[in-house]
């Protein structure tokens, strides 16, 4: 019988004896009327009681209507004989005794209820997490072999990450190990990654690999809506946790509450910051937690306060990766275990095609082919399933539905050919992979890239190069037509942030010089980090910021537009090509913009490109954070949304936009 239940058939004996004290207190008021002895004595004269009942001094009886009556007779001689002459019928029963004990249940029965009923709401307040009033009480679950054990071998693509947990399991399984050599066991694990890159799948293989008790609870779950909640909870939570030591907290989100102090509109001293301060004081106070080792997970540690990160408290910071491409190929080996795949699947091929997926997006693209197989009632999952589950994960679902003019579509041709064509014709950028003018998603139509190798910084040069090839659509538009449209709105906007970071974050201009400029750190705390942005310099140094970003983006738009123009020719084939056949994969493209022979600059890309054969019409191995895609009128934005040295994408920014 689960909890609710016996809660509820309390509740319900609680409510039947309380009905049944009510009916035994007010049954007889209900039903009999009082007579005091004179209004008797009167109703006995005039004949109107039909029948009366002696029970020692309590009379009771029935009058001539048919009404109920009660009264007391004290020691009367002469009434039995003028009852007998009025014709009464009479009736005698021994007295009732209903003994001490009755009387005392009716006498105190509802205030004993009332006792117990408080009682039970106390030792509901007290008692476990799930019970409706345990407001205190850490809602902490203990994992158990049931529900969906995961071990190590289920994790993969995050070696790093994996051989510091397991240590830690280690460390558990033979203390000895380590602490003859003075060793002490690690008091916190923090791991840190972005969103989907596995951080709670390695907390749930320490579950299961570990064999202790393992706790896990969200951030959120701490603060609610009574005041000392969250506070109480924590000191609840390693209560627990040192009653089954040793043992393995996990705290997921722990950015809900261990947020740095002081940040926020609620002021220097809420509910936030108290459970902040329990939890410190549990990691690392006066009290030690021996054997209760914490691990928490986040995708936002700058946002931590400084003490929970310290040593002491999180010993290890953890990070956990995007994988490169052996961790993708591992990671598509561990997901695709119970799909049945045909043999013209590679998984090898598909992890080399997927740069900058995490973990969560490679078993969302397995998912997603899977779904299309079955949706076409296919025995297996084929190559042309993958193709079309990368193009539907990158870009979303194909709108051939959608009426589009045909100028909006000539735009938009045109626009994708001009990002293509600038790519193609500079050296260093990205090989072109595919090119489309179906509407996708939000985007009338898309330039896909496909790294041929994965960059962790990037340089000057390369960032000039990808500016040109954004501005390269809305050049198209401009030669072509002599006007432009809204389609390359996010195009400018990528260009701006771009040139803006090469000036104010990587030193990359001359004038300026190798200086950083808008400070976010140590921001107004009242508006919180990610709000208080500090302006570290002068109106006159602002003024040559906006100079210098201006000229990096004039300059890009001078020499994109001179390419373009010397190539007018190739600009209006593909578009005519991409006007008649809506996709057109990297060998079609090369075929048109090089009718005589590929340069050698692209020969090498080309091959890497395309590992097993050339790519075919509708191919869609794409790279992850190398496509362009448009949300209005043919604007080009690609996927990757990362335009700092590091590659990897920064939480929160959508690869689709």
């Amino acid at each position: 019988m689960s909890q609710f239940q016996k809660n509820l058939a309390l509740w319900l004996v609680i409510s039947l004896l309380m009905i049944m004290l009510f009916n035994m207190m007010t049954q007889k008021d209900t039903e009999q009327k009082k007579l005091n002895y004179t209004e008797f004595l009167s109703a006995v004269d005039s004949g109107q009681v039909a029948s009366i009942t002696f029970q020692g001094n309590q009379v009771s009886g029935v009058l001539a209507d048919g009404g109920k009556f009660q009264t007391y007779a004290p020691m009367d001689d002469q009434l039995i004989p003028e009852l007998k002459a009025k014709g009464v019928v009479l009736e005698a029963k021994p007295v009732d005794d209903q003994g001490f004990w009755f009387t005392l249940l009716i006498s105190w029965g509802p205030i004993l209820l009332l006792i117990a009923v408080w009682i039970f709401f106390m030792r509901q307040m007290q008692g476990g997490g799930g019970k409706a009033m345990s407001f205190g009480k850490s809602k902490a679950k203990l994992l158990t072999d049931t529900q969906g054990l995961v071990t190590f071998k289920d994790v993969a693509g995050v070696d790093e990450a994996k051989q510091e947990l397991e240590e830690v399991v280690e460390f558990l399984k033979d203390p000895k190990k380590f602490t003859k050599l003075g060793g002490k066991i690690p008091k916190g694990v923090l791991l840190v990654g972005s969103p989907g890159t596995g951080k709670t799948l390695l907390a749930r293989s320490v579950a299961g690999e570990a064999g202790v008790p393992f706790f896990t609870i969200s951030g959120s779950d701490f603060v609610e809506m009574f005041v000392g909640v969250g506070a109480s909870r924590v000191r609840d939570l390693f209560l627990q946790g040192k009653k089954n030591a040793p043992c393995i907290i996990f705290i997921d989100e722990i950015d809900a509450v261990g947020r740095h102090r002081g940040a926020g509109l609620g002021g220097g001293h809420d509910e936030r910051e108290q459970t902040l301060n329990q939890l410190l004081v549990e990691m690392d106070g006066f009290e030690s937690n021996e054997g209760v080792i914490l691990v928490a997970a986040t995708n936002r540690p700058d946002v931590l306060d400084p003490a929970l990160l310290r040593p002491g408290r999180f010993d290890r910071q953890v990070m956990v990766p995007r994988p490169d491409i052996k961790g993708r190929h591992k990671i598509l080996m561990v997901h695709s275990r119970k799909v049945p795949m045909s043999e013209d699947v590679n998984l090898e091929v598909i992890a080399k095609a997927t740069p900058g997926f995490s973990g969560a997006d490679l078993a969302n693209l397995i998912n997603e082919a899977a779904l299309l197989a079955a949706r076409s009632n296919k025995a297996t999952v084929e190559k042309d399933d993958f193709e079309a589950a990368k193009d539907k994960v990158l870009m979303g679902a194909e709108r051939r539905s959608m009426v589009i003019t045909e100028e909006e579509k000539k735009v938009t041709a045109y626009h994708e050919a001009g990002h293509a064509l600038v790519s193609l014709l500079t050296p260093g950028s990205d090989p072109v992979h595919k090119v489309s003018i179906i509407p996708r998603g939000r985007a009338m139509g898309v330039t896909m890239y496909l790294p041929t190798e994965e960059k962790y910084s990037e340089t000057a040069k390369g960032l000039n190069i990808r500016i040109r090839s954004l501005l390269g659509g809305r050049i198209a538009e401009e030669i072509t037509f002599e006007s432009v449209t809204s389609g390359a709105s996010n195009d400018l906007e990528r260009v701006t942030t771009i040139a803006r970071k090469m000036v104010c974050e990587w030193g990359m201009s001359e004038k300026i010089g190798p200086m950083a400029f808008g400070e976010k750190e140590g921001g107004e705390v009242f508006l919180g980090r990610d709000m208080g942005h500090v302006k570290n310099y002068s109106e006159a140094t602002a003024v040559d910021i906006d100079n210098e970003i201006r000229r990096i983006v004039n300059d890009n738009y001078q020499a994109t537009r001179k390419l373009l123009k010397e190539n007018q020719k190739q600009l209006i084939a593909l578009s005519e090509l991409l006007l008649e056949k809506e996709t057109l994969d990297s060998a079609e493209i090369l075929d048109v913009v090089f009718p005589d022979g590929w340069p050698d600059y692209l020969a090498p890309k080309v091959a890497e490109s395309a590992p097993e054969e050339p790519p075919k019409e509708n191919d869609s191995s794409s790279a992850h954070s190398a496509a362009d895609s448009n949300s209005v009128n043919g604007e080009a934005t690609k996927v990757n949304d990362e335009v700092a040295p590091v590659v990897e994408p920064k939480e929160g920014e959508n690869p689709e936009s």
